[in-house]
């Protein structure tokens, strides 16, 4: 754990930081697909597509840099992949409804740059990523004053409904893991999607909003925290409920307050569990993949936490070490792998491979939200 006792103040290096936040613009920027798309990582094989879920934080990293041509394009990629994939969506929303297997019907995770499907065995069904990219087209409309196009405006309907019917339905998490389940964190992108998508389109989903809040304040167990599967259950271990991305149940999404005890409870068992002394942030405890090393965009989302809480010292420190991490290149990693939890899982993922992806632009992006508002 990072206590009050570990943050000294010392010297921040503005210029270091500028020069990196100036660095993901170009990274991302030079990465761009023609159309608009971004892909997670240009030179890492499984990750040279499109996925909803990085593109929308690259392009809410994108406005709030100031590059509001790139997230538009983004927007316009995602717009045009969500209506040619439409007819399933709506065939999933018509089955969801009288409560049939959804089988194929159901809009992917990640597309090709070119917004077609990908005939392989990937964990595809995710809700989360469609949600926060309602949320970051949102943000770019309350940034840029844009007025979306009545096909944009169809494709946003098209996802809320969606949405508004799927949420109570298990899908895979954030990690793309534990497909059986309800997630904290995707319920969370879902209220701040169907949130923006009113203020886009003068519709209200305000019911299924509703539920969903109720729904995740009923996610806390009973000693106050937030678990990421739902139900929650004190006969699970701590260990096994607590997950850094339940940070987004505040920043961005805003379910909760910043001081809300169940949220400062929620961190500070991040803290205790996954922020390493000195070092970065696990997504959970017991992670394999790569041995479960220490995540770059995490340690700026706990970051972007304590700036908006105004604990800037524990901010600074997640941000130096997220730049101790760049190469001469200034591209920053998916993960550090130098502290895993299970280095014999290391060396099996980089057999199977590679090394861990860099440059990730998701990684760029968080970096770059977090280095602005500090």
């Amino acid at each position: 754990m990072m206590s009050n006792a570990n943050v000294r103040s010392t010297s921040f290096n503005h210029r270091a930081s500028r020069h990196l936040c100036t660095r993901d613009v170009e990274i991302i920027l030079e990465h761009q697909h023609v159309n608009g798309a971004y892909p997670a990582s240009p030179t890492f094989p499984p990750y040279r597509y499109a996925w909803f879920r990085d593109g929308a934080f690259i392009a809410y990293a994108m406005d709030m840099a100031g590059q509001h041509e790139s997230a538009r394009r983004f927007h316009a990629w995602a717009v045009e992949v969500i209506l040619r994939h439409g007819e399933k969506a709506r065939r999933a929303v018509t089955k969801a409804h009288a409560g049939q297997p959804l089988g194929a019907d159901y809009l992917h995770a990640r597309y090709t740059l070119e917004g077609e499907e990908v005939g392989d065995d990937w964990p595809n069904f995710q809700l989360d990523g469609f949600g926060t990219w309602l949320w970051a087209l949102g943000e770019h409309v309350r940034r840029t004053g844009f007025t979306l196009p009545l096909r944009w405006q169809e494709a946003v309907i098209l996802v809320a409904d969606y949405l508004a019917a799927l949420w109570r339905v298990p899908c895979y998490d954030l990690w793309e893991e534990n497909g059986a389940h309800v997630h904290a964190y995707t319920l969370a992108a879902l209220y701040a999607g169907l949130g923006s998508a009113k203020m886009l389109t003068g519709r209200t989903w305000a019911d299924e909003v509703r539920k969903i809040r109720n729904t995740l304040l009923m996610s806390s167990v009973p000693t106050g925290y937030f678990s990421k599967v739902l139900p929650p259950s004190r006969e699970r271990p701590l260990e096994s409920q607590i997950d850094a991305s339940l940070v987004a149940i505040s920043v961005p999404y805003a379910v909760v307050p910043l001081h809300s005890p169940r949220m400062r409870r929620t961190v500070m068992y991040i803290e205790k569990l996954l922020w390493r002394p000195g070092g970065g942030v696990y997504r959970y405890i017991g992670d394999r993949y790569y041995g479960g090393g220490e995540w770059i965009l995490l340690a700026a989302w706990l970051g972007w936490y304590y700036v908006n809480l105004r604990e800037h010292k524990k901010a600074q420190i997640l941000l130096r070490w997220i730049e101790h991490h760049a190469d001469a290149y200034g591209y920053l990693p998916e993960q550090v792998t130098d502290h895993v939890q299970y280095p014999a899982y290391r060396l099996l993922w980089e057999q199977r491979w590679g090394p861990a992806a860099r440059p990730l632009l998701w990684s760029h992006a968080m970096h770059l939200v977090l280095c602005m508002l500090l």
